[in-house]
């Protein structure tokens, strides 16, 4: 089920079939989806970050020689991540909504 789901997300086609996703809240929990589909989007966002930027998929050491400029400093990580947090909306529109 969970491959179906990744399918569907990577594919950006579960918005058009909401019977996927009531076949995986079968299985899953809200929270289990979620975590699940987060996970998703995390690999789909690297492969395509790694992809446009024509970044080998290697080890750390590898890509340290080759492209210097992707070692994160965690503290300014921490700081970015806390500024999303600190002006995260308290609400969404809906859809449809301006």
């Amino acid at each position: 089920m969970a491959v179906l789901w990744a399918e569907h997300v990577t594919g950006n086609t579960a918005k058009l079939r909401p019977e996927i996703q009531e076949e995986v809240k079968k299985h899953f929990s809200d929270q289990e989806l979620f975590e699940l589909t987060f996970i998703i989007s995390y690999f789909n966002f690297r492969n395509r970050l790694h992809d446009s930027l024509l970044l080998p998929l290697d080890e750390e050491d590898t890509l340290q020689d080759n492209v210097g400029f992707l070692k994160f400093d965690p503290s300014s990580m921490k700081n970015y991540l806390q500024a999303i947090i600190d002006n995260w909306p308290d609400e969404f529109p809906k859809p449809n909504e301006k």
